[in-house]
Parts: structure tokens; sequence; C-alpha cells
């Protein structure tokens, strides 16, 4: 990598970094709190019982020494793995505007980095395309979060293609505990519906969906050559035919209806996000249901 390259990476970094970790911090952080729970509870004392307490938690061999009633308290075990998975594949590289779907994923997984990192939990991170092309394993910490930030970023994917499922696979060989498993791919793939289930059952997995612009609408330019970004195969359309620009629009809505249905026949609840829209208001929309849920 060249100086000036090593700088441009640098600051971008330094821009992520900030950004996200301002919203972690000022609204990430409680809602992370909330909706992401420990893995349980750790007996801490006993104190004497008043109004209002639970009275599955009295402790019923201190009441009969005392005479009188006593409840245990507990902490929440509050430690947590989080991993987060991000595709890297050639179909990353897509912007229409200032951002790339690539730089979307990382300020996606810079924002959960810094939010774990922020409540005291472990953080890795799977970097993959059609194969794993990193693995970092959960640590806790500030350095963990800018690395995570540093490798989406920097990371030159050596493989076109994606297979969620070669991915997932490998996630849950080596997390075997269960953890919080956030996925940001555009999920440009197929025959992943068995193993993304199977992740759902034993994690807390949460899909996030990265977009741009352009594949949901094609602008009227003329004739243009396109490429698969995976598959490298060339086409000739014509933008300026109105059919074909409607058709493209509605089989894209189509698309992506039907993966956010999927996401919910397998048990998980998907985030859509797009490049040039900031993802605060995606991922609150997604920690109120979250809450709502848990609260009906």
């Amino acid at each position: 990598m060249s100086v000036a390259d090593e700088k441009h990476y640098l600051r971008q970094i330094r821009r992520v970094e900030i950004r996200t970790r301002r919203l972690a911090e000022d609204f990430m952080a409680g809602a992370y709190r909330s909706v992401f729970k420990g893995r349980g509870l750790d007996f801490e004392d006993v104190r004497g019982y008043t109004a209002g307490d639970d009275v599955r938690f009295i402790d019923w061999n201190v009441t009969a020494r005392m005479h009188e009633p006593y409840v245990r308290e507990f902490t929440e075990e509050r430690e947590l793995s989080v991993m987060i998975a991000v595709d890297v594949s050639a179909s990353g590289e897509l912007a229409s505007g200032a951002q790339s779907k690539r730089e979307l994923a990382a300020e996606v997984a810079a924002t959960m980095a810094f939010s774990a990192v922020a409540n005291g939990d472990k953080v890795g991170l799977l970097l993959f395309s059609e194969r794993v092309e990193k693995y970092l394993p959960p640590r806790k910490g500030r350095p963990q979060g800018l690395r995570i930030i540093r490798d989406v970023l920097q990371h030159a994917g050596r493989h076109r293609g994606t297979s969620l499922r070669e991915a997932l696979k490998f996630l849950n060989h080596v997390q075997r505990r269960r953890a919080i498993v956030f996925l940001i791919s555009d999920f440009i793939d197929d025959g992943f519906d068995r193993v993304l289930k199977a992740t759902a059952h034993h994690h807390d997995l949460v899909p996030l969906s990265i977009g741009d612009p352009r594949e949901e609408a094609l602008p009227d330019v003329g004739r243009i050559l396109v490429e698969d970004a995976e598959s490298g195969e060339l086409m000739e359309i014509d933008t300026s035919d109105p059919a074909l620009r409607e058709t493209f629009a509605q089989r894209a809505a189509e698309e992506r209806e039907a993966l956010r249905h999927r996401f919910l026949r397998m048990g998980t609840d998907g985030v859509f996000l797009r490049t040039g829209e900031s993802c605060q208001r995606a991922l609150q929309n997604y920690m109120e249901r979250r809450m709502s849920r848990r609260l009906g």
C-alpha cells in the first residue's frame, strides 16, 4: 500500500470512528443494552422482603432462620460475545453516490462494535466472500473496535462471489456458545436458508441487508453496458426504455420484500439499509420493534 493510500484509509477510519462512536454512545448504548440481554442471572445477596417483591425469589432457608421473609437478589450476567460477519464480495464496491456498500457496511459494523465495547462485551469479526477470508476472535476494548473498522475498509476481497452458507457454517463451528451475530451483506446469494435458520436458532441473529439506490431504479441514460460484479457477466441494456425501467424497479421491490419474508420465516427480523442514508433511523426502528415485542 502506498503512503497516499495509507493516509486515505487512516482518514476514512477516523471519520467512521467519530461518526459511529457518537451514534453508539448517544443512541445505541441504552437500546443495545435493553435489547441484547446477558446469558442469565448471578446470585448476589439476600435482603428483607418488601411489598411488591416477587414471591418466587423468597429464600425460604434464610426466612426460616430469621423468622421473617427474605428475598434473593440477582445481577445480570452482562458479558456477551458479539460476532460481526461482513460480506466483502465484489458487489460491495457498488457506489452510485459518495458512499459504497462496503463503506456503509463498515459504518454499521463499527456502530455495533462500539455499542458492544461500551457495554463491556467481547466483539469479533468474520469477513467472507465465497470463502471465509478473515476471522478475528472476540475481544474487549476500543482497539478491537478500531481494528474491525480498519479490516472492513482495507480488506481486499480475494474472491468475487458470495457464499452465506460457507460463512455461517464456519461461524457456527468456531462460535459454540450463544452469541449476538450481526450478518452484514447484500444477500446476493441462494441456498443459505437452512444454515441461516440453524444460526438463528443457536444465536441471536440480526441480518443487515446493504443496498444501493442504483439496484432499485435505473437512471435514464440510454444504452449502457452493465457488468455483474460477482459473475463478471456483461450485458447491454437500453435504459431509455420506460418499460424496462419499470420492470427493473418492480422486480427489485419484489426481491426486497421476498427477502424480508424469508428472514421472518427463518425466525429472525432483518434490517434494510441503503448507501447515502443514515443508518441510525433503520437501527432505531429495529431496536423499537424488538423492545415492543418483548414488552408485548
